[in-house]
């Protein structure tokens, strides 16, 4: 299922290790993540997916009040996606705000074109929930 959110194995075997993984089932498993603790309080949600059949249902926004719930030293949780509006939108919605970029990251680590709606990604997009700011 990580291969969903991120489909290059060699990518997701970057994070998998010293990360913490979630599963969350509803009459079955729906939807999964990774995260990684940073340091000083900052998290990282590396890796986010739902099954295809059951998107668009609230199960990743749940997902997401879990963990930033789950992890009470928090106060900073990034996460990195692809330049494609309806994720980033996502994203927004769950109350993270745009941070930075990482240009070409697309290109330089995926030995092929990632591509989403229809759009070639190249840069990475970071995203930040603070909890000193914004509460879901």
């Amino acid at each position: 299922m990580l291969l969903l959110a991120d489909e290059q194995e060699n990518m997701i075997d970057k994070y998998l290790e010293r990360g913490d993984m979630f599963i969350l089932i509803d009459n079955g498993v729906k939807a999964e993540c990774v995260v990684t603790n940073e340091g000083d309080g900052v998290y990282e949600l590396k890796n986010i997916a739902t099954i295809l059949e059951f998107q668009g249902k609230g199960y990743a926004k749940t997902l997401i009040k879990h963990i930033l719930n789950h992890y009470t030293d928090c106060q900073t949780m990034y996460v990195g996606t692809g330049d494609s509006p309806l994720t980033i939108s996502f994203y927004e919605k769950c109350g993270f705000k745009e941070s930075h970029r990482i240009k070409n990251f697309f290109i330089d680590n995926y030995n092929h074109p990632i591509f989403e709606d229809g759009k070639q990604l190249t840069d990475m997009v970071y995203l930040k929930w603070s909890r000193k700011s914004i509460n879901i």
